[in-house]
């Protein structure tokens, strides 16, 4: 009998069915199957609860969000089931071995493949990245909402060490773009001051950058519901945590804990707070700043106002490989108090209730929420 995957299909706007997907008996000699154990719920998921339901296509599909009915999910951690020769070979990995996946599936010879940039490489017409191909593309096991995944011959695929708890684990994409955005772009360099505007996941893998690269002073605000999140942000080495919400002067508070000196990077995971941007250039350091929009939102900034300042403002896009390396050597270290920040975990037939969680319509405190392999 052919093997089956259960799996949470996303089938319109935050609905979702159990199934059945049949698990391929033969797969490429160049790709692998994964056996989940645990997939990391992504910010950018929760744009499927939101989107407006359209009419069938002509094949019977309903489209949500991102397409055709889809296996969400693309922080994928699980133990290589199957693999093939030059699969093998190529990754450096056997089955057994514990791997983690990033969600792009890149051509791997065009000319953004052949740099840091592969996150911009478009396949097929359309870029191809986990989470969200359809049902209809083979194998149809493409989002970690399931038991099972399959491994393109093009993933980008990182070795995951063994001891470190799944639901650990699972948060290594979140911490590589919060890496990726405080240390890359943002630059942040020992005894430079830094403001992480927005304590989600993300933000929070900014904080860790910051404290390991020597900053002298890690500023993070949020709002009132974030309470717990700013706790976490003081476990994690922030020096001053601003609820905005309820504070009258953030800016001056920034600029007083700075000595007046302000700071030289600002990363923006916000997600769409109001005049967090005019904020950032107020606090800005003479000598230099760089603003990381992340996730800015909408705003609008009048540069014929900018000071008389060394302010750089960049627009984040997705992480690299190397910072997904050194989110796993953070996460592997033990140091980090991880059981405070992955806080949340549930199986396939509550995927909805998942979503609600992080979107904080769910359970309270949430931060890292996971799907685990089970079905109950």
């Amino acid at each position: 009998m052919t093997q089956t995957a259960f799996a949470s299909v996303h089938v319109g706007p935050g609905e979702f069915e159990l199934r059945e997907i049949p698990v391929p008996e033969e797969i490429p000699d160049d790709a692998a199957l994964l056996k989940m154990e645990a997939c990391g719920i992504c910010g950018s998921d929760l744009s499927g609860l939101k989107a407006p339901r359209v009419e069938p296509n002509e094949a019977g599909e309903v489209w949500g969000a991102r397409g055709a009915p889809h296996i969400m999910g693309h922080e994928n951690l699980g133990i290589v089931y199957k693999i093939g020769k030059a699969a093998s070979q190529k990754w450096k990995v056997k089955e057994g071995d514990r791997i983690c996946l990033e969600e792009y599936v890149p051509c791997g010879h065009c000319e953004y493949c052949r740099s840091d940039d592969y996150r911009f490489c478009g396949t097929r017409g359309g870029e191809i990245r986990y989470g969200n191909a359809p049902l209809s593309l083979w194998p149809a096991l493409w989002g970690g909402y399931s038991q099972y995944l399959y491994v393109h011959p093009n993933a980008v695929v990182h070795r995951m060490p063994s001891h470190i708890p799944p639901t650990h684990a699972a948060a290594f994409l979140p911490f590589s773009n919060g890496i990726e955005w405080a240390y890359e772009y943002g630059d942040i360099r020992l005894g430079e001051a830094i403001w992480v505007q927005g304590p989600g996941q993300q933000g929070l893998a900014a904080v860790i950058a910051a404290k390991a690269a020597g900053a002298s002073c890690i500023v993070v605000s949020g709002l009132a519901r974030d309470r717990r999140r700013l706790e976490v942000a003081r476990l994690l080495g922030a020096d001053l945590t601003i609820d905005v919400e309820n504070e009258p002067d953030p800016v001056g508070r920034i600029l007083d804990a700075t000595g007046g000196e302000g700071v030289n990077v600002v990363v923006n995971v916000t997600g769409g707070g109001k005049g967090c941007v005019d904020q950032a250039v107020k606090v800005a350091h003479k000598r230099k700043c760089n603003i990381v929009l992340a996730a800015a939102g909408r705003e609008v900034l009048d540069v014929g106002t900018l000071p008389r300042k060394k302010i750089t403002l960049i627009q984040a896009n997705g992480h690299s490989y190397r910072s997904v390396e050194l989110a796993i050597q953070f996460i592997a270290s033990g140091r980090l108090p991880m059981d405070e920040i992955a806080t949340h975990a549930y199986p396939l037939s509550r995927a909805r209730a998942a979503l609600d969680t992080l979107a904080g319509n769910g359970e309270p405190d949430a931060i890292h929420v996971s799907i685990l392999p089970e079905v109950n």
